[in-house]
């Protein structure tokens, strides 16, 4: 087949043409038993695809037709042997990565700055984490890869490890030596596992950071609807070599998607590998043309700097994607959260998330000359109304060690509980996660024994208005923790 086809794509519009009399699901039937406002803003083609797994339209859990000819086509233009689609986000596939090659007991080598998604896998698996500190930023306040040489150090003290995650590039766009990592994990026979979510046109432009599939990677969760130009929930994990049996993933996958799969969705996916595969080169060059005029731009305005190149001066920093822009405003004497705001109420602008000392944008093929003109603008403005009030904030980068795991997350999570004091939790053992969302790094997960300063930095992000999220207790007052249980005199 060639990747300018689209199987599924065209089998659900050949569907739809014949107009079929349908007494199955979903209920609105073509659109016809749906909200006649809703239907008139969503389109009546949107809804005549919104269809179920019926027998022409194969089985996303068992597939044999046009989606499995869909799935193939993606394996091509991904360098993979195999690619499964997925309905349940990037989040479904990596719960699948890791509860494929990890069960009870079993220990998985992860970075500390994982995505909630692999902490609630090992929840799931009752696997145990062996944390790796990422490399820090002491200049920018973030968190950047894992190093080779950590790698090696993690595999040379667990050789028993199930598998080793890799975030690749990261939230920011950094990129860690992936090839030498894989080298290095299969030395030991150990899967490499690796967080692709960010990195779904990587593959297709030479001067971005290598894929998970070109360095080796064994498995690969990767994120279409982010960069890639599908809808919004669908990704694929992508699969290479043996270390991990194919018909495991596809049954952990299937435990975890829905029975009632989006055709839409699926759709979507196989439009978008179509487009990255015949047209991802010349669009990603658009793309990385226009972030670095605007990175050019913006590091003409006062106290505001956009990092570049200059940042891969480190072993975790091996490549760069240009078309995230991380934007540095300390120096305004403002955080990051409090720009977002403005951004927002001055000139209707979404950026895509903020910390205590930074905004990040992203640019795709969707942006154009007037999305840049107007953020320039809008920076600019910023820049002079904070002319003379500046102070810079020192980048005092509130990333504590992490805390000690006392009980596996799993018998944390199902543990007998009770309530504490926020203020009086220290020392407990927690039994809930709690995290900044986006981009959704764990603070705590279960099983870890709180720390004063994990506790400082929670109230640091909510007192700059960023979103810490997880606990049960939306305003934080209470934290759930492990029960402890007075000796009987």
């Amino acid at each position: 087949m060639s990747q300018f086809e689209t199987p599924l794509f065209s089998g659900l519009l050949a569907h739809a043409k014949k107009n079929p009399i349908q007494f199955h699901i979903p209920g609105h039937k073509k659109g016809n038993g749906i909200d006649p406002e809703f239907r008139e803003f969503i389109g009546n083609n949107a809804l005549a695809i919104d269809l179920i797994n019926i027998g022409p339209l194969d089985d996303l859990h068992q597939p044999k037709g046009i989606i499995k000819e869909a799935q193939d086509l993606a394996a091509e233009a991904f360098g993979a042997d195999r690619t499964f689609f997925s309905v349940q986000g990037t989040s479904g596939a990596i719960m699948t990565m890791v509860m494929a090659v990890c069960g009870p007991g079993e220990k998985i080598i992860v970075p500390r700055n994982v995505h909630k998604s692999v902490m609630s896998a090992i929840v799931f698996s009752g696997a145990t984490p062996i944390f790796i500190h990422p490399e820090i930023d002491k200049n920018l306040g973030i968190s950047h890869g894992i190093t080779t040489d950590s790698v090696a150090r993690a595999l040379e003290q667990h050789p028993d490890a199930k598998g080793i995650l890799v975030i690749n590039p990261t939230y920011f766009g950094i990129s860690a030596d992936l090839k030498k990592i894989v080298e290095v994990a299969h030395s030991y026979n150990v899967p490499v596992l690796v967080d692709e979510a960010h990195g779904a046109h990587i593959h297709f432009h030479d001067d971005l950071p290598m894929s998970a599939m070109q360095a080796g990677a064994d498995l690969a969760a990767t994120s279409v609807h982010k960069l890639g130009g599908s809808m919004t929930q669908s990704s694929i994990l992508n699969m290479k070599g043996n270390l991990v049996s194919a018909k495991r993933v596809q049954s952990i996958l299937s435990m975890l998607t829905t029975t009632s799969t989006s055709y839409l969705l699926l759709a979507s996916l196989d439009v978008a590998r179509k487009r990255l595969a015949t047209e991802g080169k010349e669009l990603i060059d658009k793309s990385i043309t226009l972030a670095q005029s605007i990175r050019r731009r913006i590091n003409e305005i006062e106290n505001i700097y956009c990092v570049g190149d200059e940042i891969l001066e480190t072993d975790a920093a091996h490549g760069f994607d240009p078309t995230k822009l991380i934007i540095s405003v300390k120096d305004l004497g403002l955080n990051g959260f409090d720009v977002e705001k403005w951004l927002r109420e001055n000139y209707n602008i979404e950026v895509e998330m903020s910390d205590l000392y930074n905004i990040l944008c992203i640019i795709t093929p969707g942006d154009t000359d007037y999305e840049a003109d107007t953020l320039i603008k809008a920076l600019t403005e910023l820049s002079a109304e904070r002319h003379g009030l500046t102070e810079k904030l020192e980048t005092q980068v509130l990333l504590p060690d992490i805390p000690v795991l006392s009980l596996s997350p799993r018998d944390a999570f199902y543990a007998e509980t009770e309530l504490v004091p926020f203020d009086g939790s220290e020392g407990r053992i927690i039994a809930e996660f709690i995290m900044v969302y986006p981009p959704g790094i764990p603070i705590f997960i279960p099983g870890e024994i709180i720390t004063q300063e994990n506790l400082r930095y929670i109230k640091t992000n909510m007192d700059a208005g960023l979103p810490v999220q997880g606990p049960e207790d939306y305003d934080f007052k209470y934290l759930r923790v492990i029960k402890e249980f007075k000796a009987i005199r």
